[in-house]
């Protein structure tokens, strides 16, 4: 994969603009992802909290789910941001180890590029393999 094919600065916004949508009157964690899948086509999510806590779901889960439901079933990239509550993104929110799973699930590791960001001009980029080292996939079940 090459950088040139992911918009990342697009991502990035988009993710950002998903994060103005979370509902999280329990964490004021706010996060917002957007995936590029295969075909080219943006997915957004927000984080959603619930008062139950185990039914809440997280912003790069919602936005591959969306994805999926409308028939993409390969991701390319995904940008992810997060910070408390506030306009101001001052550090990095990587995905927890269950969105590392799910974005497994849906990507090739070796290709799947992870974009962590606190705006347009500020962010690192890993592929799935540096944050899931071997990593359990659908092919290990074939």
């Amino acid at each position: 994969m090459n950088m040139q094919d992911i918009p990342v600065k697009e991502l990035i916004q988009a993710a950002l603009d998903a994060r103005k949508k979370a509902y999280t009157p329990y964490s004021n964690f706010q996060v917002g992802a957007a995936v590029l899948t295969n075909e080219l086509r943006i997915y957004t999510g927000c984080n959603i909290e619930n008062a139950a806590y185990s039914p809440g779901i997280c912003a790069e889960r919602n936005a591959i789910y969306k994805a999926v439901s409308e028939g993409c079933r390969k991701i390319k990239a995904i940008a992810v941001v997060g910070d408390k509550c506030g306009d101001v993104i001052t550090q990095y929110a990587y995905p927890c180890g269950v969105c590392r799973q799910v974005i497994r699930e849906f990507s090739n590791p070796h290709e799947m590029m992870i974009v962590v960001a606190k705006n347009v001009d500020e962010y690192q980029i890993y592929t799935l393999d540096q944050l899931l080292p071997e990593s359990f996939g659908p092919e290990h079940l074939n």
